[in-house]
C-alpha cells in the first residue's frame, strides 16, 4: 500500500502545514504550476516527488518535470498532466490519450477547482486537488491525501489549508 499526497497550483507558495499533512505519505504528486523550484525542493524533503510542469512554470521546473507523466503505482495505471479538463469535458489533447491508454487514475490541476469524480465511460477516477497556493480565484486552498492498495484507491481525504488570502 502507498500513501499519496496530491497537490497542485502552489504558484510559488508553500504552506508550512503541507509538510505536516504529507509527512505520512510515501510519495507526493504535484499536478503542475509549482511556481519555482524551491517548492519542489521543499516537497522532496517530505517524501519522494513526482510532478508535471504547468503553464506558469519556467525552465527551472520544465527541465526537471515533463508535460505529461504516465506510470503504475501498485496496480493502478496513472496519467497526470496540468491542463486536461475533467469528465466528460476533457481537452482535445487529453481525451484521445485517456481513451487509448485507459488509465485507472487521471490527475490534472490548472482549474483551481477541487474535483474527485469517476468517469464511467472510460472506467477512470479523476482527481484535481484544487489549488494550494495563494494566487487564483479559488477561495479555499486544498490538497488531497489518499491510499493506493493494489488495484484499490481508498481513504481519500480532502484537506483544507485555509483561505486563499
Amino acid at each position: 500500500m502507498k500513501k499519496i499526497g496530491l497537490i497542485s497550483d502552489t504558484h510559488g507558495y508553500m504552506d508550512p502545514a503541507i509538510a505536516k499533512h504529507f509527512e505520512s505519505c510515501d510519495e507526493i504528486w504535484h499536478a503542475g504550476d509549482f511556481g519555482n523550484a524551491t517548492i519542489a525542493e521543499s516537497l522532496k524533503q517530505v517524501a519522494p516527488l513526482k510532478g508535471v510542469y504547468g503553464n506558469i512554470d519556467g525552465n527551472d521546473i520544465r527541465t526537471i518535470y515533463p508535460l505529461e507523466l504516465s506510470w503504475t503505482c501498485e496496480e493502478v495505471k496513472v496519467f497526470m498532466t496540468h491542463i486536461g479538463g475533467f469528465p466528460p469535458r476533457y481537452n482535445n489533447i487529453v481525451r484521445p490519450l485517456l481513451e487509448q491508454n485507459r488509465p485507472k487514475l487521471f490527475i490534472a490541476g490548472h482549474s483551481h477547482i477541487l474535483k474527485v469524480m469517476y468517469d464511467e465511460k472510460i472506467g477512470c477516477l479523476h482527481m484535481n486537488p484544487g489549488a494550494a497556493g495563494r494566487q487564483g480565484w479559488h477561495k479555499v486552498r486544498t490538497i488531497i491525501r489518499f491510499d493506493i492498495d493494489g488495484a484499490d484507491m481508498k481513504n481519500c481525504k480532502v484537506i483544507e489549508l485555509g483561505n486563499r488570502a
